[in-house]
């Protein structure tokens, strides 16, 4: 009677289920879509709200961080794209915070290791010194920082303008081409 009452249950839990699995079986429309034909302007890596770390011998030297991150590899040469901007903090080895980079938008030729910064570009150097632009060149390779757009450093007791300046890539020995502004000079 057991055994009967078993079978009987199996087979009511057969029927109730049957129609969910056979449904699942049933043909549905298939949507296709075109396939990539321009593979140098598609991202391999395209991420929303990224921040990350980066490090040298185990200590961190860097945070990123940006609404979005693409990666061209395949564009000749190939980027990195932040079309939303980024910002960028350097860490002494106690991890305060010891100069800073943001700006509206950035792309990062990789294989040149060479960095273009669009936009409201605003970079703190150790020294406390603010630089301010619409456009910064930062060539990684040649550790170099320049730029022939409209530059303001704002200094603790003087704030110098000018068109075009570059600078080593600490920011902290630069040259400004065509200086104007009122400043005071150590004697």
């Amino acid at each position: 009677m057991q055994r009967t009452n078993r079978i009987l249950y199996i087979g009511a839990v057969f029927l109730w289920a049957a129609p969910f699995f056979f449904s699942s079986c049933q043909k549905s429309d298939v949507k296709q879509t075109e396939a990539v034909t321009d593979r140098q302007a598609t991202p391999v890596l395209d991420v929303d709200s990224v921040t990350t770390l980066i490090s040298d011998s185990g200590v961190v030297r860097y945070r990123i961080s940006a609404p979005d991150w693409q990666i061209f590899d395949k564009a000749e040469p190939s980027y990195w794209e932040f079309r939303q901007g980024i910002y960028l903090e350097e860490f002494d080895e106690q991890l305060n915070v010891q100069a800073s980079l943001q700006s509206d938008h950035a792309r990062y030729w990789d294989k040149e290791e060479r960095w273009e910064l669009k936009g409201n570009v605003h970079a703190l150097n150790e020294k406390g010194e603010m630089f301010d632009t619409q456009l910064l060149i930062w060539d990684q390779h040649a550790e170099r920082v320049y730029s022939d757009s409209a530059i303001t450093i704002t200094r603790d007791s003087s704030v110098i303008r000018g068109i075009g300046f570059e600078s080593n890539q600490t920011m902290t020995h630069y040259t400004i081409l065509n200086p104007t502004g009122y400043f005071t000079v150590d004697e």
